[in-house]
């Protein structure tokens, strides 16, 4: 079953390009910023615009680094210059690629994709990446991500009746907005949740009364 760690749900914003909007997210209590480095994405950023950023973000606030199958020089280039807490992956990178930069990682799962479209076959695949820090679960789209869409609850059904103490906490991302956030937090009972469309006015620009409406919202959840 599903291990609640404490009575408040952690939040990762993701796709951030601008420096206000990071200011925003530290105010509204984020716990930790993403940053995309794939470069289909329209929340891509450069190494340097990155490590910018990243240097403006405070203390007991995590930065992420987020990649969808990128050449391992590339991500060891983002690790010596960002300097990220944490990685992401979120294409089709084997337990070994993902374990190869002994670095924290988070693994992400897009949850109807060939594999990953039973209960059973995402608790396979999620079995394989024991030393991550996290499993993240997102809906299957061409864009890996941030496409606002939600996947099939019933997807984690498995999961949480195996789910022990000693595996990687959930985050839930795919779809999540401030209207069903109670909803999905209820459902799931996440670690953490993932946040990116849903705090945006287009992608990469956030609007902060969309995110401290959202942690609001999140909250308020008993």
């Amino acid at each position: 079953m599903t291990t609640s760690f404490s009575a408040r749900t952690r939040v990762k914003m993701c796709g951030f390009t601008r420096t206000e909007d990071i200011q925003a997210a530290v105010q509204a209590g984020a716990d930790a910023l993403g940053f995309v480095f794939y470069e289909k994405s329209k929340r891509y950023l450069s190494i340097t615009q990155a490590a910018q950023l990243a240097a403006t973000v405070p203390a007991f606030v995590q930065t992420v680094a987020l990649f969808v199958n990128p050449k391992p020089a590339f991500v060891q280039r983002v690790i010596q210059e960002m300097r990220p807490d944490l990685l992401q992956f979120h294409g089709e990178e084997s337990v070994a690629f993902c374990e190869s930069f002994h670095h924290p990682y988070i693994r992400a799962f897009r949850l109807g994709a060939p594999g990953l479209d039973t209960p059973q076959g995402v608790v396979l695949r999620c079995r394989q990446y024991q030393q991550a820090k996290g499993w993240l679960f997102d809906s299957f789209s061409p864009a890996y991500g941030g496409s606002g869409m939600s996947f099939n609850d019933a997807l984690l059904d498995e999961l949480h009746k195996q789910h022990e103490p000693t595996d990687p906490p959930i985050i839930l991302a795919g779809g999540i907005r401030a209207e069903n956030v109670r909803a999905q937090v209820d459902l799931h009972q996440p670690f953490a949740i993932d946040v990116s469309s849903a705090i945006e006015d287009s992608p990469g620009i956030k609007n902060a009364q969309k995110i401290q409406h959202f942690m609001r919202t999140l909250n308020s959840v008993a």
